[in-house]
C-alpha cells in the first residue's frame, strides 16, 4: 500500500464505515426524540433534527478537510494546539456563556461551541508527542509527572467551569499511560479509589479502617519487610485512612447540590422520584418499556410525551430503547464495541509510536463517553451530563468527536510513511 494510491484507497473503510452508522442511527433517534407533528420533515432546520442535519455536513466537511491535511502537521504542531485549546478554556470562564450551570460556551450566533470537548482531543495529542519521545521512560517520576500533568492541567481548567463531567472524561487519558508501560502502584490506584470511596459513603467508617489495617497487616507479612517496603506500605495505608475520611467532606462541602443529589441517586440515598431521580427513573422505564423488539419508531410514549429530560442529548439512548427494544440497544451497543476493538487493532498496527498513543486515546475518550453515558441512563453512574459520541444531539461533540476519530485515520492511512 503506497502513498501514490491516494488517500480515499488508503484510509480504513471499516472504520468509517461504522462512524457513519454510528452519526445516522443518531439523527434518526433524534428525529424521533424530539419529534414534532407540526414540522415533521427530518431536514426542518427549525428543529433540532433539521439543525443536526446541518452539524452533520458541517463534520463531514470537517473529516475531508482532516483527511487531505499532511499528517505530520498533528504531531509537529501537536503541543501549539494543546496550547490553543488550554488559553480557550481559560478565555471562556471569564467571557463564556452559562448552560446547564456550566460556564464553558462561547455564544456563536443562534449555536454554542464548547471547548473543553475539543481540548480531549488536544490532550489526546499532546500526550502521544510526549510519550512519542524516543527518551520517554514512564515509570520514571520526572516523566510521569510531565505526563499526568497534560491530562490534569487542561481537567482542572474545566472542573472550575463546574463542568465535572467533562472534567472526569480527561482522566480516561491514564489508559494511554499503561500502553506506554506504566506499572507499579498508580495503574491499581485508579480502580482501588473510586471503590474505596463508595465505600465510604455506604459503609461505617471504622470497618473500613479495620480492612484497611488488615490489608496493611497482610502485605506487610508476605513483604520482604524492609524499611522502605514498610514506609511504602504505611504511606499507603495513612493515605486511604485519610481519603475515606474525606469523602463525606467532599461530597457535602466541594460538591454543588445537584451532583451530590446525582450521587445519592446513584446510591439509592433518599431518592426522590419527582426530583433528583426523576430522570434516571423515566428513563429506566422507557428502556424497559421497549422489551425485546421495542414499540417502533416515533412509537414510543415516554419519548413522545417529553417523560425524560435532555432526551436528545445525554439521555438519547433512551429513545433507542423505548423504541428499538433489547434487540435495537444491542445492535447499537455492538457497533460501538466493534469501532473500539477496530481502532485499538488499528492502533497497534501504526509503525509510529505517536500515532500507537493517540489511537489509545482516541479509543480511550470515546469508550468513557460510551459506558459513563450508558451508565447513566441505566441508573449505573451518576448524571455526570456527557453525550453519547456520534449520536447525541450537538454540534460541538459532534465536530470534536470527529475531528478526534478523522485524525487517528489520517495518520493510519499513512501508518507505512511515519516512523
Amino acid at each position: 500500500m503506497r502513498e501514490d494510491k491516494g488517500i480515499f484507497y488508503r484510509i480504513d473503510w471499516v472504520l468509517l464505515v461504522l462512524y457513519l452508522a454510528l452519526v445516522f442511527i443518531g439523527w434518526l433517534n433524534i428525529y424521533a426524540a424530539v419529534y414534532n407533528d407540526a414540522h415533521n420533515n427530518i431536514v426542518d432546520l427549525t428543529q433540532k433534527y433539521g439543525k443536526q442535519m446541518l452539524f452533520i455536513i458541517a463534520a463531514m466537511f470537517l473529516a475531508l478537510g482532516i483527511l487531505i491535511v499532511d499528517p505530520k502537521f498533528f504531531s509537529q504542531f501537536a503541543w501549539f494546539i494543546y496550547g490553543f485549546f488550554l488559553f480557550m478554556l481559560v478565555v471562556v470562564i471569564f467571557s463564556g456563556r452559562e448552560v446547564s450551570g456550566s460556564k464553558g460556551w462561547f455564544a456563536i450566533g443562534g449555536f454554542g461551541i464548547q471547548p473543553a470537548e475539543f481540548a480531549k482531543m488536544a490532550t489526546a495529542l499532546a500526550l502521544a508527542k510526549f510519550l512519542g519521545t524516543l527518551d520517554v521512560t514512564i515509570n520514571k517520576l520526572r516523566s510521569l509527572v510531565i505526563a499526568s500533568a497534560i491530562i490534569l492541567v487542561p481537567a482542572a481548567i474545566v472542573f472550575l467551569q463546574h463542568d465535572v463531567g467533562s472534567a472526569i472524561v480527561f482522566l480516561a487519558l491514564v489508559i494511554v499511560l499503561y500502553r506506554a508501560g506504566l506499572t507499579g502502584f498508580v495503574p491499581l490506584a485508579f480502580i482501588v479509589l473510586p471503590v474505596l470511596g463508595i465505600l465510604a459513603l455506604l459503609v461505617s467508617k471504622v470497618i473500613l479502617v479495620i480492612v484497611l489495617l488488615i490489608t496493611a497487616g497482610l502485605f506487610y507479612y508476605f513483604s520482604n519487610r524492609k524499611l522502605r517496603t514498610i514506609l511504602l506500605i504505611s504511606a499507603i495505608f495513612l493515605g486511604s485512612v485519610g481519603f475515606v475520611f474525606s469523602v463525606d467532606y467532599s461530597v457535602n462541602n466541594i460538591l454543588e447540590p445537584h451532583q451530590r443529589n446525582r450521587i445519592h441517586v446513584l446510591l439509592a440515598h433518599d431518592v426522590d422520584l419527582k426530583g433528583a431521580g426523576y430522570n434516571v427513573n423515566q428513563s429506566l422505564i422507557a428502556i424497559g418499556s421497549g422489551r425485546f423488539f421495542g414499540k417502533g419508531f416515533l412509537q414510543g410514549t415516554q419519548t413522545k410525551y417529553n417523560f425524560v429530560p435532555e432526551q436528545s442529548t445525554d439521555f438519547i439512548f433512551c429513545t433507542v430503547g423505548e423504541e428499538w427494544g433489547f434487540l435495537g440497544s444491542s445492535v447499537l451497543v455492538i457497533l460501538y464495541l466493534s469501532l473500539f476493538i477496530r481502532i485499538i487493532l488499528m492502533a497497534e498496527r501504526q509503525r509510529s509510536r505517536f500515532s500507537r498513543y493517540y489511537g489509545y486515546g482516541v479509543a480511550s475518550i470515546l469508550f468513557f463517553h460510551f459506558a459513563i453515558n450508558i451508565g447513566m441512563t441505566l441508573g449505573l453512574a451518576p448524571v455526570i451530563g456527557i453525550p453519547l459520541p456520534f449520536v447525541s444531539y450537538g454540534g460541538s461533540s459532534l465536530w470534536a468527536f470527529t475531528v478526534l476519530l478523522f485524525i487517528f485515520i489520517r495518520q493510519d492511512s499513512s501508518r507505512y510513511d511515519l516512523v
